[in-house]
């Protein structure tokens, strides 16, 4: 089976969902940093597995994909 990916907006994301950054890695979301450096329009997706540590910046608006 084929994965299928679907365009949201950045603040639509929740804890548990994989989502492909625009370099092509996929980040399966731990948890969700509102506010990123003070900034109200940032967020920042945390993947903390025991596999590796790894925190992707975005605006809140921007659209990203997100595994189906």
């Amino acid at each position: 089976m084929s994965e299928s990916w679907k365009k949201v907006k950045a603040d639509e994301v929740r804890a548990g969902d994989a989502v492909r950054t625009q370099a092509g890695s996929v980040v399966t979301v731990s948890r969700i940093e509102s506010s990123f450096l003070g900034m109200p329009n940032m967020l920042a997706f945390i993947e903390d597995t025991p596999e590796r540590w790894f925190k992707q910046p975005m605006m809140a608006d921007a659209e990203v994909e997100v595994r189906s």
